[in-house]
């Protein structure tokens, strides 16, 4: 299916193709590793995906090329068709779930190719894209499940070893598993003795129960903020190699995932989307064992809907302890509230929302709950307002 000639060969194709991404040192993502990342995330159309995709159309023959591409995508995958098909000449229709971020169904289009928006997630756009396929006679573009695609995604691997060649670990983010296939297959052609870890977000753990079970399951559903990686099923090809090459697969949560793009943005100036920033989750949060080695992340990409930056950060502050919000029990007397905000902007605390709540059935007539949304510096931080607080005598209800 795949030999280490096939990849040389579309590093080949692509060298002056896709922007060579340089290794970047981010010693703050987990003091106990010597971590590095591979933006792929300042990728030419912000994705790995032109990789697979442009090495898949260089290679269809002319005949091929007549009928032009189909492909179905989450958004990556179809600006790296769309942009591969202009390239060369072609037609490319792309089918994408409708829930799509807008940005990523713009871009798309303003490649060059025709948009087919199908009600549902990536796989019901991959079953319309099929059918098209079918009734129209195009060349379908598979986004993970293509060895010559696998092949593209590869050079990555390449690319990491040809510049780090002390490399102990590399983790890889896993939806349909295109991006480790490549990856693994090439690192471990080479250097084997290299740990390749994958990761996948909670709520699509496709890779992780099909390798759990030893057969490839389809999930009834997926769920998660990074929707570049959100696949109820793995290929079977991709299954095979992820079998044979890769070490582990782990999964990382939706705020651990926000937490890594915090981390990403304010220490690396790096702007990555969910599914991007798996990897780097996974350093973070020590859900690989990364602890004194040299690691790298890839951070596959950076499109992120700009419409959810705002609660990404959000909850990437709570899980990292910058944001605290605490509902305190009170007497309710004038200068209570100037009391408790004392304590608070004394221990360092600062307060940006106020709900002040006369009115509940849960509490004495003479009584008010404060409900205090505040800046805080990490988790040590927040137990230290908490223990401030109660030694001033004042009840915390909930946080």
């Amino acid at each position: 299916m795949l030999s280490l000639s096939d990849i040389y060969r579309a590093a080949h194709v692509l060298k002056g193709v896709v922007r060579h991404t340089e290794l970047i040192a981010a010693p703050k993502i987990n003091p106990e590793s010597n971590v590095y990342l591979k933006p792929e995330c300042l990728q030419h159309t912000g994705s790995f995906k032109l990789r697979g995709a442009y090495y898949k159309i260089s290679q269809l023959s002319d005949e091929e090329k007549s009928h032009g591409v189909i492909a179905c995508s989450a958004g990556n995958h179809a600006q790296g068709v769309a942009l591969g098909a202009k390239a060369n000449g072609i037609k490319a229709i792309i089918c994408l779930p409708e829930g799509a971020p807008i940005s990523k169904v713009e871009a798309t289009k303003k490649y060059g190719a025709e948009v087919c928006l199908v009600p549902g997630v990536y796989d019901d756009a991959y079953k319309r894209a099929l059918e098209m396929r079918d009734e129209h006679g195009y060349t379908f573009v598979h986004p993970f499940n293509d060895p010559l695609v696998i092949a593209g995604q590869g050079t990555i691997g390449l690319e990491i070893l040809d510049e780090m060649p002390e490399v102990e670990a590399v983790i890889v983010p896993v939806g349909g598993g295109g991006l480790i296939s490549g990856v693994a297959y090439a690192i471990k052609s080479v250097r084997p003795d290299v740990k390749v870890y994958g990761v996948q977000a909670a709520g699509a753990p496709s890779m992780v129960e099909s390798l759990k079970h030893g057969k490839i399951e389809c999930l009834p559903s997926v769920s998660t903020v990074a929707d570049g990686i959100s696949v109820k099923e793995p290929g079977d090809n991709t299954f095979a190699l992820c079998k044979e090459y890769v070490d582990d697969i782990v999964t990382v949560s939706d705020d651990e995932i926000s937490a890594a793009i915090l981390a990403m943005m304010e220490q690396e100036k790096l702007v990555a989307e969910g599914a991007g920033a798996v990897a780097v989750a996974a350093a973070m949060f020590n859900k690989v064992p990364v602890k004194g080695r040299n690691t790298v992340c890839l951070v596959s990409g950076g499109n992120i809907d700009v419409t959810i930056l705002s609660r990404v950060i959000n909850r990437g502050l709570i899980k990292s302890g910058r944001n605290y919000a605490v509902t305190i029990d009170l007497f309710d007397k004038p200068g209570v509230l100037a009391d408790v905000s004392e304590v608070i902007g004394r221990l360092g605390g600062n307060i940006i929302s106020v709900t002040h709540e006369r009115i509940s059935v849960d509490t004495p007539i003479t009584s008010c709950s404060l409900r205090l949304v505040m800046e805080t510096r990490n988790h040590e931080h927040i137990e230290i307002i908490k223990k401030g607080l109660a030694e001033a005598g004042y009840q915390v209800l909930a946080s």
